[in-house]
């Protein structure tokens, strides 16, 4: 078989996820919602904005990063 630079892409299947929230976070999220329409031109869903908003926020995260490359080091099951 032919070594090439790609790959083998990780696994993409979305996984559903339930939460209750509370009415304040509903409303910030809304507005969230609009003010990125207004920014971007374009309407999105809270729904959709949520995955994308807890990324940025784990990513941002230097000490989750940090305590998490520690569970990388201890292996993980």
């Amino acid at each position: 078989m032919a070594e090439i630079k790609l790959a083998p892409l990780p696994d993409r299947k979305p996984i559903k996820h339930a939460i209750h929230i509370m009415p304040e976070l509903d409303a910030a999220l809304r507005d969230y919602a609009r003010i990125y329409a207004s920014t971007y031109g374009r309407e999105e869903s809270v729904a959709t904005l949520i995955p994308a908003i807890l990324a940025a926020f784990l990513t941002s995260d230097r000490a989750f990063a940090k305590a998490r490359s520690s569970l990388d080091a201890g292996g993980r099951s």
